[in-house]
This record gives C-alpha cells, sequence and structure tokens, in this order.
C-alpha cells in the first residue's frame, strides 16, 4: 500500500508511516497530505495531530475539519531530537516548529545566541545543515549521514511523543475500535453550549480524551470543537451521545471521522 506523509525522507511522519505502507511519497504540508487523500491520489495519508508538550498540532485540526475523510489508525510514536551541524560554531538552528518549541529549555540554556529558523520539518532542517555550515539542524539522530551529532534527548522531557492520524477515503469509515474523533460545528453559540457538548459523554461514563477549539473561519468568536473519547461507534452509549451532539448542532454539522485503534511504534533506537 501506498501512503503519503510530511517530507523529505527521514522525517519522524516518514518513520510513521513506514509502519503503514512500505512505498512512502511527500508532501510539504498537511493540507496537501489530506487532500492529496480525498482526491484519491493515495490511499493513506499519515499526519501529525498532537505532541505530549507542545499540544495539537493545529494544521491538522483545519484539514480535518475543511476535508471529508476517514481516520482508520492512531499511531504513537516516541520523540528524540538532536542536535547536529558541519562543525561546532553555527549561528542558526533550523528544525520544524514544533520540534524547535520541544527543545527551547536546552538551546535557551546552551545557544541563547543562535537564530532559530522554523522550516517545514526535522528533515528539511537536516538538510539546510548539510547545505550550510552556518546552520544546525534538530532532528532525529540516525539523519545526521555526514553532520556530526553535538547533543543528544534535548527535548524538554524524556518522555516526548507524538501522536499521528492514518487517514484514509471517507468511505473507509469504521465503526470498529477503541477511540473515536469527531469534528463539529455547532452553528451556534450561546451560554452553557460548551457544556451540552460535554454532559452526552459524562452521562454515559464515556472518557473524553481531547477537547480543542478552533476558529471557524466565518467570523470572529465562531468556534469548530474536535473531541476524541474513548469508545467506539458500534457501542450503544457512544452512537447515542454522538447523536444528542448532532442534534445540538442542527443549525451546523457535525463530522465523523471513525473509530480506530492506537498503535505504540518504535524504530530503532528511538
Amino acid at each position: 500500500m501506498q501512503a503519503v506523509t510530511l517530507g523529505p525522507a527521514g522525517t519522524y511522519s516518514h518513520r510513521a508511516a513506514s509502519a503503514v505502507a512500505d512505498d512512502v511519497e511527500f508532501r510539504e504540508s498537511v493540507t496537501a497530505i489530506v487532500e492529496s487523500v480525498v482526491d484519491g491520489e493515495y490511499p493513506r495519508g499519515v499526519v501529525p495531530i498532537e505532541n505530549s508538550i507542545e499540544g495539537s498540532v493545529t494544521g491538522t485540526l483545519d484539514a480535518l475539519a475543511g476535508n471529508d475523510v476517514a481516520v482508520v489508525r492512531e499511531l504513537v510514536t516516541p520523540i528524540r531530537h538532536a542536535l547536529m551541524a558541519r562543525g561546532e560554531e553555527f549561528e542558526t538552528v533550523a528544525s520544524h516548529a514544533q520540534a524547535l518549541a520541544q527543545c527551547r529549555t536546552y538551546l535557551e540554556t546552551e545557544y541563547p545566541g543562535v537564530k532559530r529558523e522554523a522550516v517545514a520539518s526535522t528533515a528539511r532542517g537536516v538538510e539546510r545543515a548539510r547545505d550550510d555550515p552556518s546552520v544546525a539542524a534538530i532532528a532525529h539522530p540516525d539523519n545526521a549521514e555526514e553532520l556530526t551529532v553535538l547533543a543528544e534527548d534535548i527535548q524538554e522531557r524524556t518522555s516526548n511523543a507524538t501522536r499521528f492520524f492514518v487517514v484514509a477515503p471517507a468511505n473507509e469509515r469504521s465503526l470498529a475500535g477503541g477511540k473515536t474523533s469527531l469534528v463539529v460545528y455547532p452553528g451556534a453559540n450561546y451560554p452553557g453550549l460548551l457544556l451540552a457538548l460535554l454532559e452526552p459523554f459524562a452521562e454515559r461514563d464515556i472518557n473524553l480524551t481531547r477537547v480543542e477549539s478552533r476558529p471557524s473561519g466565518e467570523r470572529l468568536g465562531d468556534y469548530v470543537f474536535h473531541l476524541d473519547f474513548e469508545a467506539g461507534l458500534y457501542e450503544n452509549r457512544a452512537e447515542q451521545a454522538v447523536a444528542e451532539i448532532e442534534a445540538l448542532a442542527e443549525n451546523g454539522w457535525v463530522r465523523r471521522l471513525g473509530s480506530y485503534d492506537t498503535e505504540h511504534v518504535l524504530f530503532g533506537s528511538a
């Protein structure tokens, strides 16, 4: 099976996608990945959804809200960051914005005067460091190749991990799995709205593992809600809770991304 994910080769997304498909292709943005699955160009896409230090990946949330796709698997992989460069002297550190944020304390302590440059992926940062001796990169240590690894495990917490969603065409949504994700646009705003969205789950003893709002883009103060909960849509309690949410959002919409299972993926020394 083919899958598409954030490139170039060597990104953490590439490592996750390798657990899904033998043939992995690349795009430069999450939106392009999701749209390529919607268009039928690829049967699977792998996108980062949440990091244990920096939280949700907002670009992925927005792409899921704006496209009709299914989530069919969740992959969780540990993140190990290393600092690498052609030499010990450099002026800039380049990496993905999330990686830079996850290593903020280390950089502020060890390299307070060095500029930080956000690029499309950790692998792009490595490319920058290979081409320019004034640039260092933050990436998995296995990506160093001809670069020198100056420090390893520089992320702020050793428990650093990232969740990835495996997305598929909408007609592959499943009712089976231990978790479910929804995108909810209520089409309304009134006191108690958020409580009304949460109560159907609490009343049925369903654990909500993530609740997040994102601007709808329609007008200021108008929001889309992303909900993850620990139950499959095959369960009566889950179906009843979602039906209540759909009734509350009668002036908006609810997208059932589907139910799925979680897989913990380790790669090499990671």
